[in-house]
């Protein structure tokens, strides 16, 4: 099993758990599945919302561990500058996401890429 598949199926695991929130027990406000989701996300480089997953799947899109390697520090550039949601460029492929939530929100490939506007974004990265 390669990385990649790995990875979607930890964000498949993370995006179909369903904890009761009101059985949950409040810390500082906010539930514990915020509290987990959030020391996760601090631990963890980018995840892939099911959205993402599913474009992927359906556009026949795979990536490398270069690849992923370059979305890492794609996010890490885009953090520096202060960006919040980045259209992220690399080669044919592009991907929208959220930097703060370390998320890929969507993904697009070539085709996708012709004649599109992009909004709802502040940044970009070109790698």
């Amino acid at each position: 099993m390669n990385e990649i598949n790995i990875r979607r199926l930890e964000s498949r695991l993370i995006n179909t758990t369903q904890i009761d929130r009101e059985k949950s027990n409040k810390i500082g406000g906010k539930d514990f599945r915020q509290v987990l989701e959030s020391v996760y996300r601090n631990n963890q480089n980018i995840l892939f919302s099911k959205h993402a997953l599913e474009r992927m799947d359906s556009r026949n899109m795979e990536l490398t561990s270069e690849e992923l390697n370059k979305l890492e520090a794609a996010f890490d550039k885009a953090e520096d500058k202060g960006v919040k949601d980045a259209l992220i460029l690399m080669g044919d492929k592009a991907f929208i996401a959220s930097i703060k939530n370390k998320t890929i929100i969507t993904t697009l490939n070539k085709d996708q890429l012709k004649d599109n506007v992009f909004t709802n974004i502040d940044g970009a990265v070109i790698i």
